[in-house]
């Protein structure tokens, strides 16, 4: 990536290394005979640290690997394919929009960049020389969310209260570093009960808290609907992202949106903490704008008896997202630093062009 972005991604080098699913090779190079989501299946199954962002970057990394295109009109096509396979396999291509994009963008700066070893080699130099330098960038930005706690601590002052939500790994690193320098706080987690009790979401909520406990941070654990009745004793609300987009509001967690509403009547700071790797080329209006498919409000004149045998057999969606524009927002924190929600364009400035 541009110097100026170095920071904007993490990912971990061993899962650089980790083999595509068994397949013959693939004698036109076109990737026609790589598997893109079960390799980004895989790399998120295996690595439980790894972000969505992440995960589809490293992907496209082992396809090049795999497929080696030999001209750059092929890499292009082949990363673009590629990409759109991953984003349309889910009905929230957010995250995987954020780091297919980046990615492309970085392989495009890269090869319209002066550079001596392009004027002097040919297409397969380049193409390992894209490689190599993919795999430094997603590892150093293995780095992103240890940083980015060692800046939001400060945020965790004795005394206080946080407020959060939504399991996010980013905000648990940031409460944890502040437990381990022997910050005295206390936290309220809003319990996501729509969520199945059995599904990977709920067990993140309550790893979260028992590892708060653990560390001797008391927390209180409380339901949606008594969010409004918490807010006189807390501090801060703390929340992570999905996606930070292009006005400096975010996309997270369904009930993020109106935990910063609540907030904000009160006049308590909502902190965003994520990675750079998670800014996002989008620009919604509200709620109703945002790309992806969902069924959070559905209408029905349906009987309760029809409506609960519709339940019962239908799949109940664990990782739905709302917008929460930036004025509901005090600051972001990611690895470069503090900014206030306005400051966002920018930093999609440097990273893009």
């Amino acid at each position: 990536m541009a110097t100026s972005s170095r920071n904007s991604a993490a990912i971990a080098q061993s899962s650089l290394s980790t083999p595509p699913p068994d397949s013959p090779s693939n004698p036109k190079n076109d990737g026609s005979d790589f598997d893109i989501l079960a390799t980004y299946t895989h790399l998120l199954t295996s690595d439980p640290t790894l972000t969505k962002p992440l995960a589809a970057i490293t992907s496209l990394i082992t396809l090049l690997t795999h497929s080696p295109p030999s001209t750059t009109s092929e890499t292009l096509s082949l990363l673009s394919h590629h990409s759109s396979i991953l984003k349309t396999s889910t009905p929230n291509p957010v995250a995987l929009s954020a780091g297919t994009d980046l990615f492309q963008r970085y392989i495009i700066s890269t090869l319209q960049s002066p550079s001596s070893y392009k004027q002097s080699q040919d297409f397969t130099t380049i193409r390992d020389q894209l490689i190599a330098n993919g795999e430094q960038f997603v590892a150093r930005a293995k780095e992103a969310r240890g940083m980015i706690a060692g800046i939001g601590m400060r945020f965790v002052q004795d005394g206080s209260t946080v407020l959060t939500s939504g399991n996010s790994r980013v905000v648990n690193a940031v409460l944890n570093a502040a437990a381990n320098k022997g910050v005295r706080f206390r936290v309220v987690y809003v319990r996501d009960l729509d969520t199945p009790v059995s599904s990977n979401a709920r067990s993140g909520e309550n790893g979260m808290v028992a590892q708060l406990r653990g560390k001797g941070i008391p927390v209180a654990a409380i339901g949606a609907s008594a969010t409004a009745y918490s807010l006189g004793k807390i501090t801060m609300v703390m929340v992570g992202a999905e996606g930070v987009v292009e006005n400096g509001g975010i996309v997270s967690r369904l009930g993020t949106y109106q935990l910063a509403m609540l907030a904000k009547s009160v006049r308590k700071p909502v902190y965003v903490v994520a990675e750079s790797h998670k800014f996002v080329r989008l620009y919604p209006l509200g709620q109703f704008d945002l790309p992806i498919q969902q069924t959070v409000v559905e209408f029905s004149d349906r009987t309760d008896d029809e409506e609960k045998n519709a339940t019962a057999s239908g799949k109940e969606d664990d990782e739905a997202v709302d917008y929460t524009p930036p004025e509901l927002i005090t600051a972001l924190v990611t690895e470069t630093g503090v900014h206030t929600p306005s400051a966002v364009s920018e930093e999609l400035i440097k990273i893009w062009y």
